[in-house]
């Protein structure tokens, strides 16, 4: 059975730094591109950062670009999405999903086959 799961989410200050991790399993994770989505509460799911399969291509959300670094460990099955200097307004729930397909539209959740549960990030003095 093919799963993801967050994980590091947690309370910290503005200005403060956390690392997300999304481990795989039940699939060779080699083969996925990987999004990180942001869900604040009240609002819809949203793409933070993206990174294909092999790590060619990476992308990031205005919103974070100089903050966030997304990379991956295919031999740990692991991606990560570390956050700097981070802002109230990341608070919220942060997911990553998976999928075969590279297209365009890293942004949209519709893009992606299978997500993990989430994990919460707090940010608040």
């Amino acid at each position: 059975q093919s799963q993801l799961e967050e994980s590091g989410g947690g309370l910290v200050q503005p200005g403060g730094s956390l690392r997300l991790s999304c481990a795989a399993s039940g699939f060779i994770l080699d083969y996925y591109h990987i999004g990180w989505f942001h869900q604040a509460p009240g609002k819809e799911r949203e793409g933070v950062s993206f990174i294909s399969s092999g790590g060619g291509t990476i992308e990031y959300a205005d919103s974070v670009k100089g903050r966030f670094t997304i990379s991956r460990d295919d031999a740990k099955k692991i991606v990560y999405l570390q956050m700097n200097n981070l802002r109230p307004e990341d608070t919220g729930v942060y997911y990553c999903a998976a999928d075969l397909e590279l297209g365009s539209t890293w942004y949209l959740p519709s893009q992606y086959e299978f997500w993990g549960r989430g994990t919460q990030v707090t940010v608040s003095s």
